[in-house]
């Protein structure tokens, strides 16, 4: 075996990422060169080492050294990122089944999913993908029934009490609330990805205009299925 599975909590929650990045800080210093790769997650972080260079009871004994004096990282230490939105029916055809749902109007929806510094807990499903949380409890929106087939790409969406924005098209089941023009594959693909765990994300609301001027592309979602 050359993976271990370091949990560090069982629920979700945005106090977690203080602890999650120390950890990663410790691990990937009491590992140095044995290290291969290290995923960290909402609550657990993946070590993966090299088993030809160390035992599977010496991986676990540097797993405890690591965690033993564990203090909670600089959470201000991650970047943070401004992304702009347009958000619009025609692009964010889910705008009215989540405010309908939270009992505000799409004006207010949007300002409240605007109004919040989001922590990137975690990457994948997609290059460049950010799992980022937590939405205002009010606006968690269950995942559509049935995924669409093709989501653009810039699309941003709320799952439950999470929201992301999709870095190339691809099938999904958030609800969509509207596009940004910010280039997340192509950073993805050239090994630097836009967002990293620990990473804060925060949205802002601007104009078709604006939008356009930017480069994003106001195909309605619709017109891509």
């Amino acid at each position: 075996m050359d993976v271990l599975m370091v949990r560090l909590f069982d629920t979700i929650a945005e106090s977690n990422m203080a602890w999650i990045m120390a950890a990663d800080q410790a691990l990937r210093q009491t590992f140095g060169e044995m290290l291969i790769d290290l995923v960290p997650s909402y609550t657990t972080l993946m070590v993966h080492y090299d088993c030809l260079r160390l035992e599977h009871g010496e991986a676990h004994g540097r797993i405890r050294q690591a965690l033993e004096h564990l203090r909670p990282a600089d959470t201000q230490a991650g970047e943070r990122h401004e992304i702009p939105v347009w958000y619009d029916e025609s692009v964010g055809p889910e705008l009215h089944r989540v405010a309908e749902r939270a009992g505000i109007g799409i004006d207010e929806l949007i300002r409240r999913h605007c109004d919040h510094d989001y922590c990137v807990f975690a990457l994948g499903f997609a290059p460049g993908y950010g799992f980022m949380g937590l939405v205002d409890e009010e606006l968690a929106t269950p995942r559509l029934e049935t995924p669409r087939r093709r989501v653009a790409a810039g699309s941003v969406g709320i799952a439950d009490r999470q929201t992301a924005v999709y870095p190339l098209v691809s099938p999904g089941g958030w609800n969509i609330l509207g596009r940004t023009a910010v280039p997340l594959f192509e950073s993805a693909r050239r090994g630097n990805p836009l967002f990293v765990p620990g990473d804060r994300v925060r949205f802002t609301s601007v104009p078709r205009a604006e939008f356009e001027a930017q480069g994003g592309d106001t195909t309605p979602l619709e017109e891509r299925q």
